[in-house]
C-alpha cells in the first residue's frame, strides 16, 4: 500500500483508513478467504495477523492450500465478524516462511492460539516445519471491495453436485406422538 499523511485540518487520508479498516477485519475475523491467482473459486482458510499480513498455515493434515504458492498474487475477502457479510477485499503479494526463520517462528507462534482441536499441541511446531507450509499474505495495493464500493454480483458458489435431498413432510401422526411423551 502506498505511503500515509494525515494532515491535522482535513484528519487521515483514505489509505490510512483503508488500511485500517483491513487489519481490523483480519484481526477480527476467524475466517477468509483467498482466490489465488488463475483459480475459480475463493477458498474459506483460518488465519491469524501477523507482522503487518495475515498469515495461514496449511499442507499435511492443515486446511489444504491449493494453488497458493510463493511469488503469486491472491484475493483475500474478509466478512464482517457481527454480520458475516462481505466486508473488504484486496489483493496480496504470497511469500512461504522458511521454517525456523524468525518471521516463521512469530507466524507459528500467532498460529498456535488461533489453532482450535489440534491432535499435538505440544509439538505443532515442530509437525508444521516437517509436514505444512505458512504463507505469507501482504496487502500489495489498494481495497478492492470495501464498504460503499461493493459489487453488485453475488459471488454465490454453485453447489456440488450431489445426491442428498430435501427432508420430506414428517408424518401427520408425529406431532402427536411428540407430546405425548413430554407428559
Amino acid at each position: 500500500m502506498e505511503p500515509t499523511t494525515t494532515d491535522a485540518a482535513t484528519g487521515p487520508d483514505r489509505a490510512t483508513l483503508d488500511r485500517a479498516l483491513l487489519e481490523e477485519a483480519a484481526k477480527k475475523s476467524g475466517l477468509l478467504w483467498v482466490r489465488a491467482e488463475g483459480q475459480p473459486q475463493s477458498r474459506a482458510l483460518w488465519h491469524a495477523w501477523h507482522d503487518g499480513a495475515v498469515v495461514v498455515v496449511g499442507d499435511g493434515i492443515e486446511q489444504p492450500l491449493h494453488g497458493l504458492t510463493a511469488g503469486q498474487t491472491a484475493e483475500v475477502t474478509v466478512r464482517s465478524k457481527d454480520k458475516w457479510g462481505r466486508l473488504t477485499a484486496w489483493p496480496a503479494a504470497v511469500t512461504e516462511l522458511a521454517p525456523g526463520s524468525d518471521a516463521w517462528l512469530g507466524a507459528v507462534e500467532e498460529l498456535k492460539g488461533k489453532r482450535l482441536n489440534a491432535p499435538d499441541t505440544d509439538t505443532i511446531g515442530e509437525r508444521w516445519a516437517r509436514d505444512c507450509r505458512v504463507l505469507r499474505l501482504a496487502p500489495a495495493g489498494p481495497l478492492t471491495e470495501q464498504p460503499g464500493n461493493m459489487p453488485d454480483a453475488s459471488h454465490a458458489a454453485t453447489p456440488m453436485p450431489t445426491s442428498a435431498t430435501t427432508r420430506q413432510p414428517i408424518p401427520a401422526g408425529l406431532p402427536k406422538l411428540l407430546f405425548k411423551r413430554s407428559r
